[in-house]
């Protein structure tokens, strides 16, 4: 299975990967998590992709779409892979399409959540993570058990830069204006679902199991 799942930040997409992924065994290709360790581990590409994920901005094509092709050719794909985040433009599109032609593979559905705007940003603004072991928890949804502090290892939870309201209504503007058009270009391929994210966790998952079983 080679699927993509499609939605504006905080939308679930990660959380519908993971569940997929221990359904089918195949890896989780999240192009944030990617960025973001790089950004921790203060490599020259982390800083650069740090400047625009602070901004709000998308990390340059030519960045993400390196990262991906290079994860894509590992044996771990082998299977089948889901992409999460990626792709975010039309041109990253074009060039995951030419991607998979060159390794002769193709995608089987492409899954869009919608979810309100305004629920997105009390999703986003409610994160936080553990500096110590990076787990991460809702001040709403998934609070922990002792305020400001890990359940895991007592680290301190912080929030990230990117998940503050102003930079994430940027990031929402950016990503209707970038990554919407994505939705006309799978749908014209006959390869696009599109489901409510707004529903239960659980009901998304079947609904996105009902999708793939129909593709």
């Amino acid at each position: 299975m080679k699927l993509i799942l499609l939605g504006p930040p905080g939308a679930g997409k990660g959380t519908q990967a993971k569940m997929l992924t221990d359904r089918f065994r195949i890896p989780q290709i999240a192009t944030g998590d990617i960025l973001r360790g790089a950004v921790q581990a203060g490599t020259a590409l982390g800083l650069q992709a740090k400047s625009f994920m602070d901004a709000g901005a998308l990390v340059p094509d030519e960045v993400v779409i390196g990262i991906v092709r290079e994860r894509l050719q590992q044996e771990d794909c082998s299977a089948g892979f889901i992409l999460d985040g990626f792709p975010r433009t039309v041109a990253q599109a074009d060039a995951l399409q030419a991607t998979l032609a060159g390794l002769n593979r193709r995608l089987d559905r492409v899954i869009s959540l919608t979810v309100d705007a305004d629920a997105l940003v009390e999703r986003l603004t409610g994160r936080r993570t553990c500096r110590n072991c990076g787990r991460g928890f809702h001040v709403l949804f998934d609070p922990p058990r002792q305020e400001q502090l890990c359940d895991a290892c007592g680290g301190e939870l912080y929030q990230r830069d990117d998940d503050r309201e102003e930079t994430i209504r940027k990031r929402l503007t950016v990503y209707a204006q970038q990554t919407s058009p994505l939705i006309a270009y799978y749908q014209a391929a006959g390869l696009l679902t599109e489901l409510d994210g707004m529903q239960a966790i659980a009901d998304v998952q079947e609904q996105v199991l009902a999708a793939l079983q129909a593709a």
